[in-house]
């Protein structure tokens, strides 16, 4: 006969996972903790801890001195999985302002700050018609400002997916005045007009469904353990970290690591990584035809 599995409410193991969440990254938990971030009531929290103390046991101490409840030397989290990267990110949404009060999160946080950079600002209702252009299946006319024009101009277009380069929001779109795939910045797009059924499939925009495997490795220049350390930096194996980029996004990539195809002759200690396939990447960027 089967042992039953015993399954608890999401609410009682999104409790666990804060709790667990509190003793890995910051080794203590009290009941006040529990209530502020849930508003739940002083015996619920108890009973949430008192769970906790009964499914792991091993990972959780009293101190009845401090009055709260701290790690034990013997800690393995239960019911998260740690990530650094997703740690980092809350601080840096926190900096943001961005912090979702239905993610597990923390009730301390160390000193953090971010490099400040200017907001681009996106006119919401802009990007709702965007949105909703790309959810049905229709075409938008926009009056849009290029940096090739000295005027802003309005054009049809159909847009199917967002991305974002690491700095900025744009749609990429089908442009029925230049018949061509395009990325449109969002903040470009200074008025919105008509829905129109003018409209193509997504999957002719071999630019934006092909992906390039684009292979780092550190600079040649940099000596044995300096290579090391970016390796170890960029989770390497075998000196070499392969990322798989869609075609449509190649160039921002790029950009954004500094990868011109002349990035070993700059300084090593500026340059940590150059690529180690540039031909094809070469040949892939040139596919692409990039219009910005």
């Amino acid at each position: 006969m089967k042992k039953a599995v015993t399954r608890r409410r999401w609410s009682i193991e999104k409790r666990l996972e804060f709790i667990d969440f509190q003793l890995f990254w910051n080794g203590q938990i009290n009941r006040s903790d529990i209530m502020e971030k849930f508003g739940v009531s002083v015996p619920q929290a108890s009973k949430d801890l008192g769970l906790y103390q009964e499914v792991a046991a091993s990972n959780i101490n009293y101190d009845r001195s401090e009055k709260r409840y701290l790690a034990t030397k013997t800690f393995k989290p239960k019911f998260f999985k740690p990530d650094a990267n997703a740690y980092l990110m809350q601080l840096r949404d926190d900096v943001n302002k961005l912090n979702d009060t239905d993610v597990v999160g923390q009730s301390y946080l160390p000193i953090h700050d971010t490099v400040p950079m200017p907001a681009r600002i996106i006119d919401p209702n802009i990007l709702r018609e965007v949105t909703t252009a790309s959810r049905e299946c229709k075409s938008l006319k926009i009056f849009y400002q290029s940096m090739s024009s000295a005027e802003p101009s309005w054009r049809s277009i159909s847009p199917h997916a967002f991305a974002f380069d690491g700095l900025r929001w744009h749609t990429r779109a089908f442009c029925h005045k230049d018949n061509v795939y395009k990325d449109f910045l969002l903040p470009r797009i200074l008025k919105v007009g008509n829905f129109g059924e003018k409209t193509i499939p997504t999957k002719e925009d071999y630019v934006w469904q092909d992906f390039v495997t684009v292979c780092l490795k550190p600079h040649p220049k940099l000596n044995e353990n300096q290579s090391k350390a970016v390796a170890l930096d960029y989770n390497m194996k075998n000196m070499q970290l392969n990322v798989e980029v869609r075609l449509a996004l190649l160039y921002y990539f790029l950009k954004r690591l500094n990868l011109d195809f002349e990035e070993e002759r700059r300084k090593p200690q500026e340059q940590h990584v150059v690529l180690a396939n540039k031909a094809e990447v070469k040949k892939a960027l040139n596919r692409a035809q990039y219009t910005h």
